[in-house]
C-alpha cells in the first residue's frame, strides 16, 4: 500500500434521492462529513451531490483513480440549483408539445434535468418501439429554444421510467421499490419465479413498468440454498412410513410431500426422509423380479 493511498480520503456521492453512488477523492477537503452537499464535475456537467459514505482506498482495485471533489456547496450554490430545477417542468412541457408537432408517436418525454451551472440540459425520454427513433429535428429545435445550454436527448428503459415517475407498486405498496431503495437494477428471469413456485401468470410477476418484478430476486438465493437440502420431484425416498416418490416440496417449511403406495400423499420433514440411490432402487427391483419370476419357475418345476 503506497503512502498516497493511506492519505487519500475517498467518499461516496449520490446525485439523486435513490441513485447510484459514485466515488470521488475528497483529500483536498477538510472535515467533510456524511450529509454534506458538494460540487463536482461529472460527464453530465457540474453537479451537486450528497456525501453518503466513506470508502477505504485499500478496498478498491489497485491503480484506481478518482475525480476530485471541487468544494463544499454554499447556500448560493443551493439556490442556483433550485432556480434551474424550477425551469425543468417547463422544458418537459415544451418538449412534449414539439414531439406532438413532429408526430413522434412512439416517443414519451419523461423528465428533464439541468446541470448545476445550467450549461447542460438533459431531456429523458422512452420509446415503445424497438426501432431506432430519429430525433435530430427534435434535438435541433430544443437546442435553439434553450441555448446556450448544451441539450442532450437520452433514452431510458421502462424500469428507469417507473423509477422516475414513482407511484404505487403492483403489489399494493404506496411507493415502488425502485423509488424507495433500489439504486441499480438487477437482471431478473422467469427462472427466479419458477424456483420460488410463484404463478407465472403475467399479472403475478409483472411490475407497473411492464417488466418482471424486481422483488423476484429478493428471496431467490434463499430458495436456491434451501432446495439443495431437499430431494427433487419424482425421486424415490425412504420415509418412516415406507418407500415413496416425491411429488412436491415446500421449500421454506422444509417439508417434502411423498406419494406412498396405497396410502396416498403424506408430508414429511426433510430430516425424516432418506434419498434412495439409483443403484439401490435398481437392486431392489432386480431382487423383486428374481423372487417373482425365478422363484415362481422353481416352484412350477417341483410340481
Amino acid at each position: 500500500m503506497t503512502e498516497n493511498t493511506v492519505n487519500q480520503k475517498i467518499v461516496g456521492v449520490r446525485f439523486s434521492k435513490v441513485g447510484k453512488v459514485y466515488n470521488f477523492d475528497a483529500t483536498n477537503l477538510d472535515n467533510i462529513q456524511k450529509g454534506d452537499v458538494v460540487v463536482v464535475e461529472t460527464s453530465r456537467g457540474w453537479q451537486l451531490g450528497e456525501v453518503v459514505s466513506f470508502v477505504d482506498p485499500a478496498s478498491q482495485p489497485p491503480e484506481t483513480s478518482w475525480k476530485p471533489l471541487d468544494r463544499l456547496a454554499t447556500p448560493k450554490d443551493l439556490m442556483q440549483r433550485q432556480s434551474w430545477q424550477n425551469l425543468e417542468p417547463e422544458v418537459v412541457e415544451k418538449c412534449v408539445a414539439r414531439v406532438k408537432e413532429l408526430h413522434l408517436n412512439h416517443v414519451k418525454v419523461v423528465s428533464s434535468e439541468y446541470s448545476f451551472d445550467g450549461s447542460k440540459l438533459t431531456i429523458l425520454f422512452c420509446s415503445d418501439t424497438e426501432d431506432k427513433v430519429e430525433l435530430k429535428s427534435l434535438r435541433s429545435d430544443m437546442q435553439k429554444m434553450y441555448a446556450p445550454a448544451q441539450v442532450e436527448l437520452r433514452q431510458i428503459g421502462p424500469r428507469d421510467v417507473a423509477k422516475t415517475m414513482g407511484g404505487m407498486g403492483a403489489c399494493g405498496l404506496e411507493c415502488r421499490c425502485c423509488t424507495r431503495f433500489i439504486t441499480e437494477f438487477s437482471s431478473i428471469s422467469i427462472k427466479m419465479a419458477k424456483e420460488q413456485g410463484i404463478s407465472l401468470t403475467p399479472a403475478e410477476i409483472t411490475g407497473m413498468c411492464g417488466r418482471l418484478r424486481c422483488c423476484l430476486i429478493y428471496e431467490y438465493d434463499n430458495y436456491v440454498e434451501a432446495r439443495k437440502l431437499l430431494p427433487k420431484k419424482n425421486k424415490r425416498v425412504m420415509t418412516p412410513d415406507g418407500e415413496g416418490k416425491v411429488v412436491d416440496v415446500q421449500v421454506l417449511r422444509g417439508l417434502v410431500v411423498v406419494e406412498l403406495p396405497e396410502r396416498g400423499k403424506r408430508e414429511f420433514d426433510q430430516n425424516d426422509i432418506q434419498l434412495l440411490e439409483e443403484t439401490e432402487i435398481l437392486n431392489k427391483a432386480a431382487t423383486s423380479f428374481v423372487s417373482k419370476h425365478v422363484g415362481g419357475n422353481k416352484q412350477g418345476q417341483r410340481h
